[in-house]
């Protein structure tokens, strides 16, 4: 690919931020599609999460906000996708031990059962890890589809 993008970049006919803007399409509908398949930038499924298992719905996805935040910018130098919302990361890499609190709703407080005791507490703590659920990145079929288009961009000018 670098090869095409020298070459590309050598040509004096070509729009290189008509290119980008047409790369970082690809890629941006490429990030948006995951959230459809559930699969990583390699093809690995997602680890369901625990709100996708309890109600029959699809990791990621609860309000679509992550993957309506999948945007892509572009100028004559490049190209890049992403997202800016703050959870993206944990997404992205997982999280292991996050401490969480867990808070009453009501008065009664929390209860629960370790070693057969019953326990009431206002809020407890807990380690959570969360798996890492990958949805940036280049695929092979998003490489194969970002060399064609530079192939054909290449052949027009």
């Amino acid at each position: 690919m670098r090869k095409l993008m020298k070459k590309l970049s050598g040509l004096e006919n070509v729009d290189l931020k008509g290119a980008s803007l047409t790369l970082a399409e690809v890629l941006r509908t490429s990030t948006r599609e995951r959230f459809k398949e559930q699969k990583s930038p390699e093809g690995k499924p997602w680890t369901k999460s625990i709100r996708a298992l309890r109600e029959s719905g699809t990791t990621l996805t609860e309000s679509a906000r992550l993957k309506n935040s999948i945007k892509s910018t572009a100028d004559s130098t490049g190209f890049a996708v992403g997202t800016n919302t703050v959870y993206a990361r944990t997404h992205q890499f997982g999280e292991k031990g996050r401490k969480v609190t867990i808070r009453a709703k009501t008065s009664r407080g929390l209860i629960f059962q370790v070693d057969g005791r019953w326990i009431r507490k206002k809020q407890v703590t807990v380690n959570i890890k969360i798996p890492a659920r990958p949805f940036l990145g280049i695929s092979e079929e998003d490489m194969q589809e970002i060399k064609g288009t530079l192939e054909d961009i290449i052949a027009e000018a």
